[in-house]
């Protein structure tokens, strides 16, 4: 396994050893003692999540407040640009992001610790999503921002995207840190 650090304190790009044959492939997507070094998290992973998306959904920028969640994402099928915002305002790096795509092909993971928003746009015709996650999704806890706020100025490869209502009416960083306080 290759671990990569990003500009972003915490964020690594995993690329898990993929051994191939005239069958087909194997790869272990998750082992404790190897990814819990590769993160450098011993945080125990307590929820898996599934979602399949269409082409040009972008879903995000998410967080959550009082229960913030260390994820480990890849896509099963398809291709996704994943993104990984700093949202603590003490952060060095705050309202700075990370962006890479993710696809079956390439078998990259993102390890996004604790505290940042997160957030992903379908690349393919559809995407199966897979992440892991360090504390349940509380419903209520939930905060976010909206994927195209001028402050982050994420640099999505796609335009004009599909959003859920909730995602479409996300406050920006300046408001969700006045909301917050």
């Amino acid at each position: 396994m290759i671990v990569t650090d990003t500009d972003l304190p915490g964020v690594r790009v995993i690329e898990p050893s993929v051994f191939k044959d005239k069958r087909g492939y194997f790869l272990e997507t998750y082992n404790a003692p190897l990814y819990q070094e590769a993160i450098g998290s011993s945080l125990p992973f307590v929820q898996d999540n599934l979602s399949y998306s269409r082409g040009n959904v972008l879903r995000g920028l998410h967080a959550q407040k009082n229960y913030p969640q260390g994820k480990l994402v890849r896509v099963v099928r398809g291709s996704v640009f994943d993104v990984a915002v700093d949202i603590n305002p003490s952060s060095d790096t705050f309202a700075q992001w990370v962006g890479f795509e993710l696809n079956d092909t390439n078998q990259k993971q993102i390890w996004i610790p604790p505290g940042y928003a997160h957030g992903f746009a379908v690349l393919s015709a559809e995407a199966i999503f897979e992440y892991k996650c360090t504390d349940v999704y509380h419903p209520n806890d939930e905060i976010g921002v909206i994927w195209n706020d001028k402050k982050i100025g994420v640099n999505w490869p796609i335009t004009n995207p599909l959003l859920s209502t909730n995602d479409s009416q996300l406050p920006t960083l300046e408001d969700l840190l006045q909301d917050l306080t």
